[in-house]
């Protein structure tokens, strides 16, 4: 079976720029640390599990304003300082985004973005997509996308938020079952939505975790029938967390579309086949040149065969 590799860009090029050492700066005056890291982590995951096709996908918008305006808070406490659209990135960082991109161009890997959604949603329309038609694994350091798992259409997360992409966690369903005590994606979003996520924003109902949160899901079936059950005065709700799930109710309205990656974006259709050459040769040699990226190119070409 075909594999779809999906790499959540930002939440690697991040890692990287947090997790390489800086050698020094480039023959451009430029840092390059989160562009070497990068370029590796595209090279050891390529050589780990042998995609057939590969999507970088891209924070077109990374904090959509219909999410906004559904929830206020989301992703607040990552603007800048006095800006309303503008996310906080170290300085360092920013002027590394552009050489990622170009070089992904030049070597010939698919980036694909949307306008007013985020990498995520892109990679879940992808995966929804392609899920079952071919093996899809999805690369991030971001719990939110464990929603996608799907056994039944052949859809992973390879989980880098301890391990790195050397070792990711290999997220099934057993996995999601073992982990969180849930038993599929759609249950794992469910519970998210419960529990919140204060890096996004997201408050969560008061007083339930992780474990509240699965206990919840698994006591009443689903998200739906728990509300369903608070609406009804089911007496197995009571004392502070019937009063805290009713206290609830508008972000519980909400969350969903916020929480929930977007599945259906109408994306062009595009081949994301590996590259068998090199699409930009000279726009490659002036990254490498300027930017001294020689050894993390070499790399990279080899696990793509292009070299």
């Amino acid at each position: 079976m075909d594999r779809l590799l999906l790499l959540d860009s930002a939440s690697l090029y991040f890692r990287a720029f947090f997790g390489v050492p800086e050698q020094g700066r480039s023959p451009s005056g430029t840092p390059t640390n989160a562009v070497r890291g990068f370029t590796d982590m595209i090279a050891t995951l390529v050589t780990a599990h042998g995609p057939s096709h590969l999507v970088a996908a891209w924070d077109d918008d990374w904090r959509p304003q219909w999410r906004v305006d559904l929830i206020p808070t989301y992703k607040t406490h990552r603007l800048v300082e006095g800006s309303a659209t503008v996310e906080e990135s170290p300085d360092e960082l920013t002027p590394q985004v552009p050489v990622i991109r170009d070089l992904l161009t030049a070597v010939g890997i698919a980036r694909v973005g949307a306008a007013g959604y985020e990498a995520d949603d892109v990679i879940g329309t992808l995966a929804h997509r392609h899920g079952g038609a071919m093996a899809v694994d999805v690369v991030t350091g971001d719990r939110d996308l464990l929603q996608l798992v799907d056994d039944e259409r052949s859809v992973r997360v390879l989980y880098t938020g301890k391990g790195g992409v050397r070792d990711p966690d290999i997220a099934t369903q057993d996995y999601l079952q073992g982990r969180y005590a849930v038993p599929t994606g759609r249950a794992y979003l469910e519970m998210s939505i419960l529990r919140g996520d204060t890096s996004d924003g997201l408050p969560g109902v008061k007083g339930i975790g992780d474990k509240t949160a699965a206990a919840l899901i698994a006591e009443f079936g689903s998200l739906a029938a728990l509300r369903a059950a608070v609406a009804d005065g089911d007496t197995r709700l009571k004392g502070a967390r019937r009063t805290n799930l009713e206290a609830a109710t508008a972000y519980l309205d909400a969350a969903e579309r916020v929480v929930a990656v977007a599945r259906d974006i109408p994306l062009p259709p595009q081949s994301y086949a590996l590259p068998t050459e090199i699409a930009d040769p000279a726009l490659l040699e002036d990254l490498v040149s300027t930017y001294g990226l020689g050894s993390p190119v070499r790399r990279l070409l080899t696990a793509l065969r292009l070299a």
